[in-house]
């Protein structure tokens, strides 16, 4: 078995074996129900939840894990894996204001499609940290502006841009209803680096829209349309198309939002990857009372003493 293939069939088979386990558990404190819609009080948890997951700049500390296979690459239809480890801390700064801070860590397998015998790079790509301020208390439109960067940090000079670049980036959302929708773009350029390589010159620009269904499922469109200024004669843009489902629910106590989402790139680079899949999870850590703490704890004592004991 080719070594792209096993990369990716392993990465996609660990995250679908969370999508198959994971399930309703109810907890039966009214705010902290998060996956299931049996009462009015855990429906509105749940949707308050799932709000706060879409929100890239909300005050929730989440941990994605997403996983990118990009198929077709080349003329041997090779297959890029990329799995994207993304936490996102919020933190108060003074009364009015939050800093949101997005961390991506990128494991990716590259293949290379000029060699005789198929061959690849396999390590960690270049780090990408982004720095959100954000209002507090936002209104109907919620907004947050700050600064991207991009690290050298690559383990393979196939796997990074030996480049340290920076930019800044802007996302805007709003929530009305069953809806949100909302995009997020940066822009970045290398101001440092390995002299020998290409100059970076380079924007992401994402937009979502998500359509909330019951019991925390949700339909999604999160196409990522990526521009290479340096690049040209149709090499510049990849610019997908698709979509795809997710859910709000639970392993044990802990929420998670799951969601699987296929694109097709309607324009790329000669050679690039035609379509791909993006399968996800997020370990979402809402921000929870002492008494809803205390109130969870004791439901789960009770979930334990009603479990048979193993002799």
């Amino acid at each position: 078995m080719r070594i792209d293939l096993g990369v990716s069939t392993l990465a996609s088979f660990l995250l679908s074996t969370v999508l198959l386990i994971a399930q309703d558990t109810p907890i039966g404190t009214p705010g902290t129900q998060v996956a299931i819609e049996d009462t009015p009080a855990a429906a509105a948890g749940t949707d308050a939840l799932r709000k706060a997951a879409q929100n890239p700049i909300a005050s929730l500390i989440s941990v994605p894990v997403q996983n990118n296979n990009n198929f077709g690459i080349g003329p041997d239809s090779r297959i890029q894996d990329i799995l994207n480890i993304q936490p996102v801390i919020p933190a108060r700064v003074g009364a009015n204001w939050n800093l949101i801070t997005r961390i991506i860590t990128p494991i990716i397998y590259q293949p290379t499609v000029s060699q005789p015998v198929n061959q690849g790079a396999y390590g960690f790509g270049d780090l990408n940290p982004s720095f959100f301020l954000s209002p507090a208390k936002p209104h109907k439109l919620i907004w947050g502006v700050g600064t991207a960067i991009v690290l050298p940090t690559a383990t393979n000079p196939l796997l990074g841009q030996g480049k340290w670049s920076m930019g800044p980036t802007v996302v805007v959302l709003a929530q009305p209803g069953k809806w949100t929708l909302g995009a997020l773009v940066n822009n970045v350029w290398s101001f440092a680096g390995q002299s020998a390589r290409p100059d970076v010159s380079q924007m992401l620009f994402q937009y979502f829209i998500n359509y909330n269904l019951k019991k925390g499922w949700y339909l999604t469109w999160q196409p990522t349309l990526t521009a290479n200024w340096e690049n040209s004669n149709g090499g510049r843009w990849v610019v997908p198309v698709g979509g795809g489902v997710g859910r709000i629910m639970k392993l044990g106590f802990q929420p998670v939002n799951v969601g699987l989402q296929f694109y097709g790139n309607a324009v790329h680079p000669p050679g690039a990857s035609p379509w791909g899949m993006r399968l996800q999870i997020a370990f979402l850590f809402p921000k929870l009372t002492k008494q809803q703490q205390k109130m969870m704890m004791e439901q789960r004592l009770k979930q334990l003493e009603l479990e048979p004991q193993k002799n």
